[in-house]
């Protein structure tokens, strides 16, 4: 898996939920069409009288979401980037997307804007199978945050973590470790280590 990849299961899922932030600070989802990916770009549009793209003019930054028939999820957050040339690419998504020409005839589509996202942090994340599979990219210059949990040093061996995993992806050793590809990031180790051996990624 890559971030390439990752963006062409969201064009499969195609229909993706897109969340922003509102003037209220409040969050906002809807579900937005993925119009085409292209060196590892994704595209989409809106128009313009809709609140989703005052959000985008204003926020600059979308996360999108998407599940598979597979059970594989792929997470998007993002900066969006308003395109010029707006007939040239309303066009070609129109081409590609031939179901657009029902809901906007004509030059109706015109009233639609182009934006792409070209850099971001980029999550996939597989259920169909134990334990779970999860690995992060980043696109373009964008940057991964870490999650999930780390065991430190000032582990005592007492092995709780490893019993009440429920993915069992902790493996004893000096200090134990866990396989963060496998990770639910549920906290339950974090929050039942006897000597707070366990940190979050994010606070190291």
């Amino acid at each position: 898996m890559n971030a390439a990849e990752c963006l062409n299961i969201l064009r499969e899922i195609k229909d993706c939920a897109f969340a922003t932030v509102d003037e209220n600070g409040l969050p906002q989802n809807r579900i937005i069409d993925v119009m085409l990916v292209e060196d590892e770009k994704l595209y989409f549009l809106t128009a313009r009288g809709k609140h989703f793209y005052n959000q985008l003019e204003s926020g600059k930054v979308a996360a999108i979401t998407g599940l598979n028939d597979k059970w594989q999820t792929v997470r998007l957050v993002g900066k969006v980037e308003k395109l010029a040339e707006q007939k040239y690419w309303i066009d070609r998504f129109f081409e590609l997307n031939p179901s657009m020409n029902g809901v906007y005839p004509g030059d109706a589509r015109y009233i639609l804007e182009p934006f792409c996202i070209k850099d971001g942090d980029l999550e996939f994340f597989d259920l169909s199978d134990t334990p779970i599979y999860r690995e992060s990219f980043t696109l373009g210059s964008g940057t991964v945050t870490e999650k999930g949990f780390v065991i430190t040093d000032n582990c005592i061996g007492c092995g709780l973590c490893e019993t009440n995993c429920p993915q069992q992806c902790i493996e004893s050793g000096t200090p134990f470790e866990i396989h963060q590809n496998n990770c639910l990031h549920c906290g339950l180790c974090y929050e039942n280590c006897p000597v707070q051996a366990i940190v979050k990624r994010e606070e190291m």
